[in-house]
């Protein structure tokens, strides 16, 4: 892959034999980020898994730093004017399912209560590919609506590993303080571990590392946590 003369820069201020602290790394990725907007700062975690196994849930990040989610829910009756009390974009049944398959996907959320999944499941190629499909191991079909919604408000996000054993997840802004960018980062480190799969064997986190949206990687030791 061929990049330009800004990251190659950006690039000669990464010591590439250095596993750096999480203090040090972000300050690194905030002083060599380059683009004109605000860039996102990424985590970036190398996991120990076979090709049957995969780390999925969700988490709340104590520093949020992204636009509050376009939330969707699927209910009706009681459940409905819950998710309208609590501060749902968009609420409603079997008229929301039709709007998508006809093309609409003005939101960033679904949630759905169980019972309203027979007609949502209608939706699964259409959300699946986009990861938007309400799933009980993302807590986004409950029947706590109420709870998920502030949950989602507070800054939930899910994370999900991918099919190499590689997890990434947004965790601030190069423009927040550092300090919360690290913290954002090892709470998702730490519910990464809680979610070692129990036949994992040997050293489960292999590599972190931390970069923004432009920039290269800042690798961050690994016995630091």
């Amino acid at each position: 892959m061929k990049h330009g003369k800004k990251y190659i820069e950006a690039l000669k201020q990464v010591d590439r034999t250095v596993q750096y602290s999480f203090a040090d790394a972000v300050d690194l990725v905030q002083k060599i980020a380059y683009a004109k907007f605000d860039e996102t700062v990424e985590l970036s975690l190398n996991l120990a898994l076979k090709k049957s196994q995969s780390v999925r849930d969700t988490v709340v990040l104590p520093h949020q730093f992204s636009a509050e989610k376009r939330v969707l829910v699927f209910a009706r009756g009681d459940k409905a004017q819950e998710a309208l009390d609590a501060g749902a974009t968009y609420v409603g049944d079997v008229d929301l399912v039709e709007k998508i398959r006809g093309g609409w996907m003005d939101f960033d959320v679904a949630v759905a209560t169980p019972d309203m999944m027979k007609d949502v499941g209608r939706l699964g190629p259409i959300l699946g590919r986009r990861g938007l499909m309400p799933n009980p191991k993302t807590q986004t079909v409950t029947f706590d609506i109420k709870g998920a919604l502030a949950e989602l408000k507070q800054g939930r996000v899910e994370f999900r590993s991918d099919k190499t054993g590689v997890l990434h997840l947004a965790v601030g802004k190069v423009s927040m303080d550092a300090e919360k960018i690290v913290e954002n980062a090892r709470v998702v480190i730490a519910e990464v571990l809680r979610k070692r799969p129990s036949d994992a064997k040997g050293e489960f986190l292999k590599s972190i590392a931390l970069s923004s949206t432009m920039g290269p990687g800042v690798m961050v030791a690994v016995r630091e946590n």
